[in-house]
This record gives structure tokens, C-alpha cells and sequence, in this order.
């Protein structure tokens, strides 16, 4: 039963990987479609998960809110959309939800509102983030790419170049932390997520931060290694901190799995937790610390 478990993982996540792969290098409106059905199957886990615990939030309009989110993000990076009308989305998002759960024959409570809004930047704003990482165009992130002018419609972009490495991070961290701590886990790290360990969490540091450091000379960023040990320990903990997040409502709702979509990993969003909180760090990291490390 163990080896057809581990043999149905294995298989789904290779299948899984193949595909993210595939999109990201496609990039655009291929990549946000992809996103889009991910981040639509998640949210429907998500409220189910609320649900578990009594909750009832506005499922039908924060979906069509998050996909907005999304098709408002990618569609201001080609530049037929005004950058204000895309910030825009979701302020007023927030304020269609509430309207609707206000018109609901039985009033809304804080936790519906907490629970649909909280989805709302959970599984549209954060996701968001993939899109502006993967359209980033600017050649000075990626000096070894400066041999000839590039748009965003090239195959190979600095946003492209720079997304393959955040995702790669988030899967060392993830093979390090299992593979550490089933070797050598001893000491408990949460008793939200009982079967991860401080010994595991430190592995998937490492194997991140390694990651890091070969990006660093991969793209000849001129601070040397130390800002790819900070970067890949920054996305090792926001990874971890999605996976433990998402741990905590499972908990809450008294579910061992979000779903049963992928064959030996629960639910999408079992799959997806570790990617929800890291793009933004990436992004934030390289268009906001990386011009002042490299003055």
C-alpha cells in the first residue's frame, strides 16, 4: 500500500512539475490561464474547508473577483490596461464582497466576511504575483542576459529566468525538508503539522539556499552568494509558513486533506500552499532590494 502510495506521489507531482514547467515557459495569457484554473480549483477547497466549520462565505463572487485579480494583473503587464485600474481591482473587490453578503436573506457574520475576504488575498492577490514576477523584462535583474535587447513576447525573459528559480527554491525546499527530516527528524517543529520537524525545517532551509547561491552565479548578480543564501532563506520560510498556514486550517475544520484531485497529494491546494506566499517575496526582493544591492 506504502510503495503505491509513494509511486501515485511521485507520478502526479512529476506530471504536475511537467506542466508548471510548460506554462511558465509559455508565459502570458497561457501561464494565466493555467493559474487561473489552479487558483479556481484551491478556492473552491478553500470554502469547502470554511464550510467544515460553519462558515459561509460569498464563494460565487470571490471567484469571479480573483480571476479579475489575475486577468486585470496579466493584462496590465502587456500593457493594455492602465496600472491603476489593475490596483483598483482589489479594493473593490473587497467592497463587491461585503455588498453581497450584506444582500444575502441571512446576514453575513465577520466570519464569512474574514473568510471570503482572506480568500480574496489568499488565493487572488498573492497568486497574483506569479504573473508580475513572469512578465519582469528589465535586463539589469539578469546581467548575463545582456547580449541584445528583449520583449516580453521572447521565449526567454529575465521574468521567465527568474521564476523557474523561485520555483525550483520552493521544491528544494520541500525535498530537503522531507528528506532531512525523515533521515533525521527527532525534534517536533509545530503541533500544527505534528510530522515536521526543526531538523526537516533546517534541510529545507539549506536546500534552498544552495539554490540561491547557484542562481547568484548563474545570473552573475554582483553581490555575491550572500544575497542568494538571504533570498533562498526567505523563500524556505515563507514557504514553510504557506505549508504550516494552510496545515492550521485543515486543523480547524478537522480534514486530513484539502482534496483528493492529485493521487498522493490531497488536494491542489495541499500542492500549491508552499507556492502561495513565496512569489511576492521574490518580486518585492528583485524590483525593490535588488537596485539598491546593486548601486
Amino acid at each position: 500500500m506504502t510503495s503505491v502510495f509513494s509511486r501515485n506521489r511521485l507520478i502526479s507531482g512529476l506530471v504536475a512539475g511537467a506542466f508548471g514547467l510548460l506554462f511558465v515557459a509559455l508565459g502570458g495569457w497561457w501561464f494565466t490561464l493555467a493559474l487561473g484554473v489552479i487558483v479556481h480549483l484551491a478556492l473552491l477547497e478553500f470554502f469547502r474547508m470554511a464550510q467544515f466549520t460553519g462558515i459561509r462565505p460569498a464563494t460565487k463572487t470571490t471567484l469571479v473577483a480573483c480571476h479579475l485579480l489575475l486577468i486585470s494583473t496579466q493584462w496590465a503587464a502587456n500593457g493594455g490596461l492602465p496600472s491603476e485600474i489593475a490596483a483598483a481591482v482589489l479594493p473593490l473587490s473587497g467592497a463587491a464582497i461585503c455588498g453581497w453578503l450584506l444582500l444575502q436573506p441571512v446576514t453575513g457574520s465577520i466570519a464569512d466576511i474574514a473568510a471570503s475576504i482572506f480568500g480574496l488575498f489568499y488565493l487572488g492577490f498573492l497568486p497574483s504575483h506569479w504573473l508580475r514576477l513572469r512578465n519582469l523584462v528589465d535586463l539589469e535583474l539578469l546581467p548575463s542576459m545582456q547580449l541584445g535587447s528583449i520583449s516580453i513576447s521572447d521565449p526567454f525573459t529575465s521574468g521567465m529566468a527568474i521564476t523557474l528559480v523561485a520555483c525550483l527554491m520552493i521544491v528544494a525546499s520541500d525535498i530537503g525538508s522531507y528528506a532531512v527530516g525523515h533521515s533525521f527528524g527527532r525534534h517536533p517543529l509545530s503541533p500544527i503539522s505534528p510530522g515536521k520537524t526543526i531538523e526537516g525545517a533546517i534541510g529545507g532551509f539549506l536546500s534552498a539556499m544552495i539554490v540561491g547561491v547557484m542562481a547568484v552565479e548563474l545570473f552573475s548578480w554582483q553581490f555575491g552568494p550572500l544575497w542568494g543564501c538571504l533570498l533562498g532563506a526567505l523563500v524556505a520560510l515563507f514557504a514553510l509558513v504557506g505549508d504550516l498556514t494552510e496545515s492550521m486550517m485543515k486543523r480547524n475544520a478537522g480534514l486530513k486533506d484539502s482534496g483528493d484531485v492529485l493521487p498522493g497529494h490531497g488536494g491542489i491546494l495541499d500542492r500549491i500552499d508552499s507556492y502561495l506566499f513565496t512569489p511576492a517575496v521574490v518580486y518585492y526582493a528583485v524590483t525593490l532590494i535588488f537596485p539598491y544591492l546593486n548601486n
